[in-house]
């Protein structure tokens, strides 16, 4: 295959390229922030949340980062990080930490393609979708446990609880 050819299927499959049509295929707002980066906004149940994708060639790392604010009062904190431990543990595909200088909770999550490998449509489609559900599963538990007065054993115990039906 000739450096033409390499160059244009490169071009053609670019990571952020398909972020940037699932993002259009959704009607989420997003931001071409850069050849490898883009922001969007995905609305959930409780709250937009701001997601920003980057392509990293040199470690052929596709990171994705899901974030929404959180200002937890001082003396709550330590709930925090105790719930926020006990969420990472139940979650496989990405993990939360927080920002505490930008007062932001944020889901990370790093798709290697180390290769030559291409990211299908469907793979970076399910890891947006795995980012905002597991934001959406746990948001309930970080606010309860940060303005709620409850224990961190009673805010994730919501978390972890499946709704049947609907009300």
């Amino acid at each position: 295959m000739s450096l033409w050819e390499d160059s244009i299927l490169t071009d053609e499959i670019h990571p952020i390229d398909i972020v940037e049509t699932l993002a259009e295929h959704h009607a989420w707002e997003f931001d071409r922030v850069g050849d490898d980066q883009i922001a969007m906004s995905v609305e959930g149940s409780w709250r937009t949340y701001a997601l920003t994708l980057a392509w990293s060639p040199s470690d052929a790392t596709l990171r994705l980062i899901c974030t929404f604010e959180l200002d937890p009062p001082e003396d709550r904190r330590p709930a925090l990080m105790t719930v926020l431990n006990s969420a990472n543990d139940l979650c496989w595909g990405g993990a939360f930490t927080w920002w505490e200088s930008q007062r932001l909770m944020v889901w990370r999550y790093g798709l290697l393609l180390a290769g030559d490998q291409i990211a299908a449509p469907e793979q970076i489609d399910q890891m947006i979708r795995t980012a905002v559900e597991a934001c959406e599963r746990f948001y309930p538990a970080f606010q309860l446990v940060c303005w709620g007065d409850r224990s961190p054993a009673q805010a994730l115990d919501l978390a972890i609880a499946r709704g049947y039906g609907r009300a």
